[in-house]
């Protein structure tokens, strides 16, 4: 397994001096933003000059590093969360209609990036048409969050054709913006897929520690359909929990919310579960570092996240009982 960052933290500053940082500590991986916004990755640009991809790899090997992931979390939020009005900086008009296709199209075009690249998975969001009715009060609110997963199907359905053409692996982070947010909406979300293979999970322990939920549960229900992974850590604070409770609102800078992320090692995580259980279903992929942490500096957690990680990998698996 090797440990890699997500170098969106520092999209203030151009790539190759991100990745000359983070290879001088040791990190292995890149996995690159490919929304609207973007200083690290060009998707049209990929898409329409041959040795754009050439060049970035090229840069990118300079330093011993690979892409992990192409990460469009974006544009698979608008394809069911297009009238969300906060969306509006990275839609194309103000018409709910036309950013659903255009989140589509972006969809099918980072799956054809990533093939480009030779990158086999392009991670992010699906968003959601009924996330207010995940509370099912007024009692209706339950029939039409089933009837959001009919649509989930269709539109995801249509996206996932176009990985599969191109050999190319979705993987969604449950989050609590997403249709699919714990464990049995995750089952769900594959069920009304039919089961697909280019649909599975970029594994994030942290949206699970909030919702008080064991990471390792969802490491052993998915196993061979997590196809990336985050490292990022949560915390819920003992003592302010008890009065912010698990789904405090306001700034992530505020310190006295009950939850907030935090970087691995910092928070809730018992990251040596985890690894075992990552390593137990056959994961060997990477931990890609997402900082969040409203504690520390970007330093201070690129520095310290992958301290705390490496000594925890599992280098090599125990082929048979020796004794």
């Amino acid at each position: 397994m090797k440990i890699g960052i997500f170098t969106l933290l520092y999209n203030d500053t151009p790539l190759e001096e991100v990745v000359q940082y983070v290879s001088r500590l040791g990190y292995e991986m890149v996995e690159l933003s490919a929304w609207k916004g973007s200083n690290h990755f060009d998707l049209d640009a990929c898409l329409t000059d041959r040795s754009y991809g050439r060049n970035l790899k090229a840069m990118l090997a300079r330093y011993g590093l690979q892409i992990s992931a192409l990460n469009n979390a974006i544009a698979g939020q608008m394809v069911l969360s297009a009238a969300d009005p906060t969306m509006a900086p990275w839609a194309p008009s103000d018409d709910p209609n036309e950013r659903v296709q255009f989140g589509i199209r972006e969809m099918k075009k980072t799956a054809q990036a990533a093939a480009e690249l030779g990158v086999p998975v392009v991670a992010g969001f699906v968003g959601s048409s009924v996330w207010e009715s995940w509370y099912i009060w007024p009692p209706d609110h339950e029939r039409l969050y089933e009837q959001g997963w009919e649509l989930f199907a269709g539109r995801w359905g249509n996206i996932l054709d176009t990985f599969k053409e191109y050999g190319i692996k979705f993987a969604l982070e449950v989050h609590p913006r997403e249709i699919a947010y714990n464990v049995e909406t995750a089952q769900k979300a594959v069920e009304v897929l039919g089961g697909r293979s280019e649909f599975g999970f970029n594994f994030d322990p942290s949206h699970l520690v909030w919702q008080m939920i064991d990471p390792v549960i969802f490491i052993k229900t998915f196993g061979q359909r997590i196809y990336h992974s985050h490292a990022k850590d949560s915390e819920l604070q003992e003592d302010e929990v008890r009065r912010s409770g698990v789904i405090p609102t306001g700034s992530w800078m505020r310190p006295d919310r009950g939850f907030r992320f935090r970087v691995p090692g910092w928070g809730d995580t018992n990251w040596r579960r985890v690894l075992t259980a990552l390593a137990t279903v056959g994961y060997d992929y990477v931990l890609s570092y997402e900082h969040e942490d409203p504690v520390m500096s970007r330093e201070d957690g690129c520095e310290k996240a992958i301290a705390f990680l490496r000594p925890l990998l599992i280098k090599k698996r125990l082929d048979q009982a020796w004794w």
